[in-house]
């Protein structure tokens, strides 16, 4: 380890005996001073410390900068300035109380916990994030009663969500470290979510869909495929065939709003129970009165993450879990199951 990184290492510890943990209701403090190494010659200053100081990220330190928070040899810099090496610098910002959500006793079911990360697996019905139409009952507000520490950092440590009505595996990070490495390694693409889902057709094989998604043109509240929109990559294989119906693997490549369903509906096979971009109920010809009952009284989409494989924030060991679909989707699976076996013969 270089004698810079030592250094560093030292005033973080020091750091965390003054400043042990955050309470609801207080402020973090955080001051290091530290020297940029000469090998850092020619980088910005804000890359360097994105380096240097990598608990905390990027556009944290930049804004730290900006506000007069970070000393380059006793002046304030510019965010872009390149460093020559050997400068000194000091930072001395507060992180301010990040939540004021209350703690809710909301059961978790936590399939993974440690000191840096939790995986747990969200049943269908639950908002991740508290607005306007859902202020409490959320996922975050159940994190808090888990964790209060979980307060300090930025929405409560959740790093990527799922809509209310998908169900499945999420991870959570507990410690500003562990948040960054997680956000980068979702941007790295270095995360593997795999779903499950039922769609309203019948698939020959799998494949990939590529097509960008943003923001409805007419109806801003829906997603779409639309010319400018971000990068989007679905890869899907068949699991299981069905009458008129096929459960689906997928695996996210990147993760924009609604993705599988928007990918899915964009190559007419939505996915069933959809309320916003599934279409019209699809039933296989001369379906039972249980499977026609299971269909229209599925009211969701039928979408589940069931396995999420990452390196471990700390460790960088791969960590994997992998969870069965919900009851409501089981019977669903079992019901095209059942219908499929009943008209083999057809």
């Amino acid at each position: 380890m270089c004698q810079n990184c030592s250094e560093l290492t030292g005033l973080r510890r020091q750091a965390a005996k003054v400043y042990p943990k955050v309470e609801p209701g207080m402020t973090q403090a955080v001051q290091l001073e530290l020297s940029i190494p000469g090998t850092m010659r020619g980088r910005r200053l804000d890359q360097a410390l994105a380096e240097l100081v990598s608990e905390y990220s990027r556009s944290r330190l930049q804004q730290w900068i900006r506000s007069g928070h970070v000393l380059l040899d006793g002046r304030v810099p510019q965010v872009r300035e390149k460093v020559m090496g050997g400068e000194h610098v000091r930072i001395d910002a507060v992180i301010e109380q990040q939540l004021t959500n209350e703690a809710e006793p909301i059961p978790l079911d936590i399939v993974y916990e440690d000191a840096d990360l939790l995986v747990l697996n969200k049943p269908a019905g639950l908002v991740v994030h508290p607005a306007a139409g859902n202020p409490a009952g959320t996922l975050l507000n159940a994190l808090l009663h888990h964790d209060a520490q979980l307060a300090a950092l930025p929405r409560a440590g959740i790093v990527h969500r799922l809509d209310k009505s998908t169900s499945g595996l999420m991870m959570v990070a507990r410690n500003l470290t562990a948040h960054k490495r997680l956000v980068d390694a979702l941007q790295a693409r270095t995360v593997k979510r795999e779903y499950l889902t039922v769609v309203n057709t019948v698939l020959t094989a799998g494949g990939t869909i590529d097509a960008p998604i943003g923001r409805h043109p007419v109806d801003r509240k829906r997603m779409a495929v639309v010319n400018g929109g971000k990068r989007a990559v679905t890869h899907y294989r068949v699991e299981e065939r069905f009458r008129a119906h096929t459960l689906v693997r997928v695996q996210l490549e990147t993760g924009r709003t609604h993705q599988i369903r928007v990918h899915m509906a964009h190559r007419q096979m939505p996915v069933v129970g959809d309320p916003v971009y599934g279409g019209r109920l699809r039933l296989p010809k001369a379906a039972d009165q249980d499977l026609t009952e299971c269909l229209k009284n599925f009211r969701r989409q039928a979408l589940h993450a069931t396995r999420l494989t990452l390196e471990h924030p700390r460790s960088g060991e791969t960590v994997s879990r992998e969870v069965d679909v919900p009851a409501d989707m089981q019977a669903l699976i079992e019901a095209l199951r059942h219908d499929a076996a009943g008209h083999a013969s057809d």
